[in-house]
């Protein structure tokens, strides 16, 4: 079997997917993936056959400025996003099918994809060929259980207006259907057809497989979820043998430190969210590891802040959270669907500050497990304020409960289940 994976999105976006794809490889099929061409280096170094795209909207990330926009952005901001948006698909689009049809995913078995990259369904239809919805978190599924992770909803709301939340998801078919149609009718010669923008609808009108990366012991599956829609566990790469000598020799130098990090998460105030994250280190009395990621906190600001308050600061790039993560007393992150998963896994207590779309729905179910305070918002990120929550992070219970929920995770096997149910739907075409 050849499986052709396609995603787009942020590291978080990507790196289940090569998981996955290694995880294919070793059980003996062949797989490829194909995102942005900025990941060509991440993917092919994890041991996976790479096939790149246009970076498209991920452009919007490349400078503080524009990424401030992107992510904090008001009504103008969105509207103009709204307006601009479909045209940085049209060459993402085409490459795809470039990819699919004469490129390294030619005579592929099966496509899976994450939605996001918009061709998953549509190549995959092209070429007569089943399609798997892959998910980092349960975007597109409705349920009466808790309600669309795409925006901060609060929990607790009645069942109906839970499922009714997950209509967020017919927005991007009202964005980009345009495009896509265009494409699918200049490029791929397909015709319009009735639920051809909804991803968990196949070509004939049955349900598409719809598999989810998060773990059942972090987010039990929903009862109401329809067959075919599954939490499989997480998709994790393998923990790295061993850390760079200097994180070793920092980490070995005194007691377990705070971990500090936004990953690909970027925009304006960055000096101002490293200072505070420096005040409320010297207010607990922590060691802090602070990792820069694409420049959510800057390691100068850093560096200086903690010269003035006397904190043991290491300042990293790219590291091995697997690695690190349970290694460290607490994690300050901004509520990513990856980094919450290997913080889960580590089974290390979390203070989430979320900036947008899915990570405030992260931070309340880091808080309903009991291993997390309530979520603290960017826009309210402040060193006292978040020492606080590092205090409340830093607790017997939480610690406790932390701990026990990483025991459950790391007994799950969510790359073997995925692996299952990929071949599964196969051999359903066959």
């Amino acid at each position: 079997m050849k499986a052709l994976i396609m995603t787009l999105g942020t590291r978080g976006d990507v790196q289940p997917f090569v998981a996955l794809a290694r995880a294919l490889d070793a059980a003996g099929h062949e797989a490829v993936v194909c995102a942005p061409h900025r990941f060509a280096d991440f993917v092919t170094g994890s041991g996976v056959t790479f096939a790149g795209v246009d970076d498209g909207p991920m452009r919007q990330l490349d400078t503080p400025a524009e990424a401030g926009d992107a992510f904090q952005g008001g009504v103008r901001m969105r509207l103009r996003q709204i307006r601009e948006m479909p045209s940085m698909f049209d060459q993402v689009l085409a490459d795809s099918w470039q990819v699919a049809a004469r490129g390294a995913g030619e005579g592929a078995d099966l496509v899976v994809h994450n939605g996001q990259i918009l061709a998953g369904q549509h190549v995959a239809e092209a070429l007569g060929i089943p399609a798997v919805l892959g998910l980092p978190l349960p975007m597109y599924v409705p349920t009466r259980e808790f309600p669309w992770p795409g925006q901060s909803l609060p929990f607790g709301l009645p069942g109906w207006l839970n499922r009714a939340t997950f209509g967020g998801m017919r927005l991007p078919a009202s964005i980009f259907g345009r495009v896509i149609d265009r494409w699918r009718r200049n490029t791929l010669g397909l015709p319009p057809r009735s639920g051809r923008h909804n991803p968990m609808v196949r070509p004939d009108g049955g349900p598409a497989p719809v598999l989810h990366a998060h773990s059942p012991s972090v987010l039990p599956q929903p009862r109401d979820w329809p067959d075919g829609a599954e939490v499989t566990g997480y998709w994790l790469l393998p923990a790295q043998p061993q850390l760079p000598a200097d994180v070793e020799q920092f980490l070995t130098a005194g007691p377990a430190p705070l971990f500090a990090g936004f990953g690909s998460m970027t925009g304006l105030d960055r000096e101002a969210r490293t200072t505070a994250v420096v005040e409320a280190a010297a207010l607990t009395g922590n060691r802090l590891v602070m990792a820069t990621g694409w420049g959510g906190l800057d390691a100068g600001t850093a560096n200086a802040a903690a010269a003035d308050r006397g904190v043991e600061l290491l300042v990293l790039g790219d590291v091995d959270y697997q690695t690190l993560f349970p290694r460290i007393t607490a994690i300050v992150h901004h509520g990513g669907a990856g980094t919450t998963g290997a913080a889960f896994a580590a089974g290390r207590p979390q203070v989430v500050c979320p900036f947008v779309a899915d990570q405030p729905f992260w931070g309340r179910v880091a808080q309903a497990r009991g291993v997390a305070p309530a979520p603290l918002s960017q826009r309210k990120l402040t060193g006292r304020a978040l020492a606080a929550r590092i205090a409340e992070a830093c607790a017997p219970t939480a610690m406790a409960a932390a701990a026990g929920l990483g025991d459950r995770v790391a007994r799950e096997r969510g790359l073997d289940r995925a692996v299952a149910l990929v071949e599964r739907a196969v051999e359903a075409c066959r």
